[in-house]
C-alpha cells in the first residue's frame, strides 16, 4: 500500500507541471489507512469510493483540448491519459473517465490486500 508522504510527492510533482488534482479514487483499505489525513491530503478534490486507488489530474493540452491523467496510487507508477475536447459535455466526459478507470482495472494492477 502507498503511504501519505508518497502521495504528497505525487501530487506535488503533478502540480509543479501544471496539473490540477480533480478527483481521488479510494479503496476502503486505503481510505482507512489514510484516516485523518484525508481532509488535508487531497485539498478540494472529489473523493470517490472505488475498488481501485488513483488520482485524476487535468490540464489544458492545446487551445481546444484538455488532458486528463489517471495516476494509480501504488508502489509502481502507472498512468493512463485521455485528451478530450475542451467543450465536451459533462456526461460525455464522465463516460470517458469511466472507460479509462475500467482500463486501469483491466490492466490487472489492483491494490494489494493489507497484511
Amino acid at each position: 500500500m502507498i503511504g501519505t508522504e508518497t502521495i504528497r510527492e505525487i501530487i506535488a510533482t503533478y502540480e509543479k507541471h501544471g496539473w490540477i488534482l480533480r478527483r481521488v479514487l479510494l479503496s476502503p483499505e486505503l481510505k482507512r489507512q489514510l484516516g485523518a489525513e484525508l481532509g488535508t491530503l487531497f485539498s478540494d478534490a472529489t473523493l470517490v469510493d472505488s475498488d481501485i486507488n488513483g488520482v485524476w489530474f487535468s490540464r489544458q493540452s492545446r487551445q481546444d483540448s484538455v488532458a486528463w491523467e489517471l495516476r494509480r496510487l501504488g508502489p509502481l507508477p502507472f498512468a493512463l491519459v485521455e485528451v478530450v475536447d475542451a467543450d465536451i459535455l459533462p456526461e460525455d466526459l464522465e463516460d470517458v473517465l469511466s472507460e479509462t478507470e475500467e482500463r486501469l482495472r483491466e490492466s490487472g494492477i489492483k491494490p494489494r490486500p493489507p497484511g
